[in-house]
């Protein structure tokens, strides 16, 4: 991706979950990009590789994991320290979504959502704190709008983006006597891998670019530049904060645009 600023990331060690496509991809090309080692993790490791591809070998790191399993998750943090030396910036991208009525979620889907969601940034946050403390690190985590309304159909998703931004402006306050940042940046409807039929269908798409004010859904090569800012330098005094990154979604008070 092109970055407008740059940000000097060099010598610092970097962690992004869900990294094998979408959001998640660009953030680890942007850090890659600025210099940082990055440690990239996902369930499927040819995406992984895709993510890294043409990057410098010693600068790189694939973890073929599944962040909702515990035990995997439990290693992700000590193989970055191991490999790296250290954590400076720990991204929380990885998520799983579900859109159905509320009485038609069963019991073990929305156990596999928390459980992604919530239950792994809690592990995972848990690990890397103590490491950003040593380093004067910082924690930025993908939220969404979502997190902050309620949206038809998304009571679940909605839920935990809630939960994990909660947890950032709470943690701030917690982490911050201790030399450690905590934010998130809050995207709108994105076109990625997941999203592609309706991101490609005119008719299903139609409805999303009416609430978005700068007439298009975003792409991941949007909401990266806001997460290097954020775990950058030039973002020293800024912590507890939750960025929206949404083309101005949140901006409206949930009317259609009909002008």
């Amino acid at each position: 991706m092109t970055l407008h600023n740059r940000y000097s990331f060099d010598g610092k060690a970097v962690l992004v979950t869900g990294a094998g496509s979408g959001i998640g991809q660009a953030i680890a090309r942007a850090f890659l990009d600025s210099g940082a080692s990055v440690a990239v993790v996902g369930r499927r490791t040819a995406k992984l590789a895709e993510t890294l591809e043409g990057y410098d070998s010693e600068r790189v790191l694939a973890i073929g994991a599944d962040i909702a399993d515990p035990d995997q998750a439990a290693g992700i943090v000590p193989q970055v320290v191991d490999r790296f030396g250290a954590l400076d910036v720990f991204v929380n991208n990885a998520a799983g979504y579900i859109n159905s009525p509320f009485t038609e979620v069963t019991t073990a889907e929305w156990e596999q959502l928390r459980r992604t969601n919530v239950d792994a940034f809690v592990q995972l946050a848990q690990a890397a704190l103590p490491e950003l403390e040593r380093s004067g690190g910082n924690l930025v985590a993908v939220g969404s709008v979502s997190g902050l309304r309620g949206d038809w159909g998304q009571s679940f998703y909605n839920a935990t983006k809630a939960a994990v931004m909660n947890f950032i402006q709470s943690l701030a306050l917690d982490y911050g006597p201790k030399g450690v940042r905590l934010n998130a940046v809050a995207p709108a409807f994105t076109r990625t891998e997941i999203n592609a039929g309706v991101a490609d269908d005119e008719a299903s798409l139609a409805p999303l670019v009416n609430r978005i004010a700068l007439g298009r859904p975003a792409v991941p090569d949007d909401i990266a530049p806001a997460v290097l800012f954020l775990a950058s330098p030039d973002a020293a005094y800024i912590t507890g904060a939750i960025l929206a990154v949404d083309g101005g979604t949140s901006a409206s008070t949930g009317q259609a645009h009909v002008g």
